[in-house]
């Protein structure tokens, strides 16, 4: 048995190795091939790490406890198991939902708060910048009531025509109107 556990534990560390040295080169020759596969517990961080574990559980259950080797694999499969879900919960899945774009549409922009970092003539176009996610973004602007608005001033997207922007000045209301 002690040779199962040598096995696994040792092909886990070189999957780690292999992982660290030429994953990305794995990774872009594959090109996604496994996606279709897409059961977290068939993940290869997770099946690499229990494999990795269930060898070394093995191996110290095996040299320091005086078990029987049928005890010694059944709590080998549980602590991988364990470790498995674990390494799950804490690694994978926030890694996973971590992912963020900085994506937008267009037809999202109406309503959003902007800044004006190229002035804007009473007919023509100017500059906007607009606060979407983590980042911003500048988009081409003209102003909706027909209005100079100078730079640095804050504004609103009414609409979107054809690409760009159309806004009026963000006045901001303080207290009630009746």
């Amino acid at each position: 048995m002690q040779t199962l556990y040598l096995g696994c534990l040792a092909l886990g560390i070189l999957f780690a190795v292999v992982s660290v040295v030429v994953g990305d080169l794995i990774g872009s020759a594959l090109d996604g091939i496994f996606d279709i596969v897409s059961f977290d517990f068939l993940n290869p961080t997770l099946l690499a790490g229990g494999i990795t574990v269930f060898g070394g559980a093995g191996m110290l259950l095996g040299r320091y406890s005086g078990l029987e080797d049928g005890v010694i694999l059944a709590l080998s499969l549980l602590v991988a198991a364990f470790m498995g879900v674990l390494m799950h919960l804490v690694v994978v899945k926030p890694m996973r939902n971590s992912e963020m774009s900085n994506g937008f549409s267009m037809s999202e922009l109406p309503g959003k708060i902007g800044e004006v970092t190229v002035p804007v003539p009473g007919s023509g176009y100017g500059e906007i910048m607009v606060k979407f996610g983590a980042g911003n973004s500048l988009h081409t602007a003209a102003s909706f009531e027909q209005h100079a608005l100078p730079a640095g001033i804050k504004v609103v997207v009414v609409e979107v025509r054809e690409g760009v922007a159309l806004v009026s000045e963000f006045e901001e209301r303080k207290g009630v109107d009746l």
